[in-house]
């Protein structure tokens, strides 16, 4: 398929970004000399300026156009339930589940990409609940930004960017920051809001949980020098699994060292376990969480005045 010579357009599948409704009366479009132009004419028919999937880092425009979205990055190692949090979310939203008092759940620019996530959790007759495939750099499933709205009490739409990205970004940067294929873990963390640091319990109670263990205390402690103040949430992942009470506290105890003020819940998909003091328990109490995150009021990090992300257009966060 053609596609414009505009890097930031990406007609015909978005409207064209500068506007016109017929791509045969874009300059851009015709004068790269292909004869290609077809876009529906009748007045019935409309091309959106998003195509329903994750979104990159070039067409999150139209989202930051209303205010600054609150992004919520889930950083964690491979394996660890990133992808399968967020399609327990979008599966507990979409069925009407109550999240919080405050917040109402009011659309969504990537309701293909929340699908694509979420479709090895819904049941079909005959075949059992799958947890979703790997988000991987190479996978048929993009890795990206998952937008939610929520309309608060206040009538007020806030708008959220969650992470979808693979484990393997963040474990190449936690080793080396400045690693080549770490370039979409340092486009995270610099502009990221609210971080959710996964500990997985099945891979701290098996055969390798000395490796997981050196692995989440690596990320912890990058994350902690990278985080520059901004909120994060040690969250145990899979908690149904019983960790040995010494690799909990060794995990817990490394994490905290570098982030002392952290806060910790528990989330799993098969049971809702007893939780400790201090902890939170479950899918909707984390989620009402996150929801209620209020962003620092300084920019972080510090606009330039000549960047073109559309995350920095605004200094009002």
């Amino acid at each position: 398929m053609k596609q414009c010579p505009v890097a930031t357009c990406f007609t015909p599948e978005a409207t064209c970004a500068l506007g016109h409704l017929k791509l045969t009366d874009c300059p851009e479009w015709t004068g790269s000399g292909e004869k290609d132009a077809a876009v529906p004419e009748s007045s019935d028919e409309i091309i959106l300026p998003w195509s329903g999937a994750a979104l990159g880092r070039t067409d999150v425009g139209f989202v930051a156009g209303r205010a600054k979205p609150m992004m919520v990055s889930l950083v964690g190692p491979e394996n660890a339930g990133k992808t399968t949090l967020l399609a327990a979310w979008y599966l507990l939203v979409g069925r009407g589940v109550p999240i919080s008092d405050r917040h109402r759940f009011a659309g969504s620019f990537t309701l293909s990409g929340w699908e694509a996530v979420a479709r090895s959790l819904q049941w079909a007759p005959g075949s059992p609940p799958e947890f979703p495939a790997h988000t991987s750099t190479r996978g048929g499933r993009g890795q990206g930004l998952l937008h939610f709205a929520f309309r608060e009490d206040d009538e007020r739409l806030r708008d959220y960017l969650f992470t979808d990205a693979p484990g393997l970004w963040f474990q190449k940067w936690a080793m080396n920051e400045e690693a080549g294929d770490a370039a979409g873990a340092r486009w995270i963390f610099e502009r990221a809001d609210l971080f959710l640091l996964l500990a997985d319990c099945a891979a701290l109670s098996g055969q390798e949980r000395g490796s997981a263990r050196s692995a989440i205390q690596v990320l912890a402690r990058r994350v902690g020098a990278s985080r520059r103040g901004r909120p994060v949430i040690l969250v145990w992942a899979k908690s149904d699994i019983q960790l040995p009470a010494e690799i909990e506290k060794s995990v817990r105890d490394a994490v905290k060292s570098q982030i002392p003020d952290m806060e910790e819940f528990s989330v799993s998909m098969r049971a809702q376990p007893e939780g400790d003091e201090g902890r939170g328990v479950g899918l909707t109490t984390l989620l009402e969480k996150v929801l209620q995150f209020r962003r620092l009021k300084q920019t972080l990090p510090s606009a330039r005045g000549d960047s073109s992300d559309p995350l920095f257009l605004f200094g009002v966060r």
